[in-house]
């Protein structure tokens, strides 16, 4: 008697990189397959387009989101490149964002020094010696993650006793793929770049945090927490996810 051999289906590979045609651009990006998701979604972080997939998805599905998302993908790309090939110049006039404003750095000779003072729409920096561009970064690096503090303390303080809860306390994160988290102990970590970004978006992602105090997911109940004091979350939420971290 002669018995077939059942065929196995190839094993597909959990994250690849692939190309294709958007339009007219040639773009790359990296597939990522997983049996834990139910639909497709796209991310552009600092290593550009991620697409997650469920792990028996279509091809023609796939294909199809892509086509769909083309404008939103080729634009956010540009941005990123745009990101990626124009960083900071760390001198004397160089615009620095902060709490969704433009400031202008004024880098000054001074005998003594002084710590980084923000005057009007200027961050003025007196220094004593070489100001070298390491320098004039390391400063302003400092100065934000101070800044960063002073405003989340400032939106904790704020919102807590309106949702009624009390984290155990705050820190301040460095994360590249996080705006905030909260743990189980109830520290709430904060990514100090958030300071860079408009005070509703910093208050969207703290109040974000105090709600898994009261709910440690994403559900129905977590939304309404989270409504109760931010109404607008939902274009707020949108607004964040069109801005990568750093």
């Amino acid at each position: 008697m002669m018995f077939l051999r059942s065929r196995s289906k190839p094993v597909l590979p959990a994250v690849e990189q692939r190309s294709l045609q958007l339009s007219d651009q040639h773009i790359t990006y990296t597939l990522k397959r997983s049996g834990k998701r139910r639909s497709i979604g796209l991310r552009i972080d600092e290593r550009g387009l991620t697409v997650s997939m469920p792990l028996r998805a279509s091809e023609q599905w796939l294909h199809s989101v892509l086509q769909d998302k083309a404008s939103w993908v080729l634009d956010k790309l540009e941005n990123w490149q745009v990101a990626k090939v124009m960083p900071i110049v760390w001198q004397d006039g160089a615009t620095i964002p902060f709490r969704g404003e433009e400031i202008t750095l004024c880098v000054v000779p001074d005998l003594f020094g002084a710590p980084p003072r923000l005057l009007g729409e200027s961050l003025l920096l007196q220094l004593n010696g070489v100001a070298t561009p390491q320098r004039i970064e390391k400063l302003v690096s400092q100065w934000y993650r101070e800044q960063a503090l002073q405003v989340f303390e400032e939106c904790v303080a704020h919102f807590a006793p309106l949702m009624e809860v009390a984290p155990r306390t705050i820190r301040l994160s460095s994360a590249r793929t996080q705006w905030g988290s909260c743990s189980a102990r109830g520290v709430i970590s904060l990514n100090w770049q958030l300071v860079k970004l408009s005070l509703p978006l910093i208050d969207y992602v703290v109040i974000h945090e105090l709600a898994h105090l009261k709910e440690m997911n994403h559900s129905a109940a977590f939304w309404r927490v989270v409504a109760s004091v931010c109404p607008d979350h939902k274009e707020l939420r949108t607004a964040l996810r069109d801005i990568r971290v750093g």
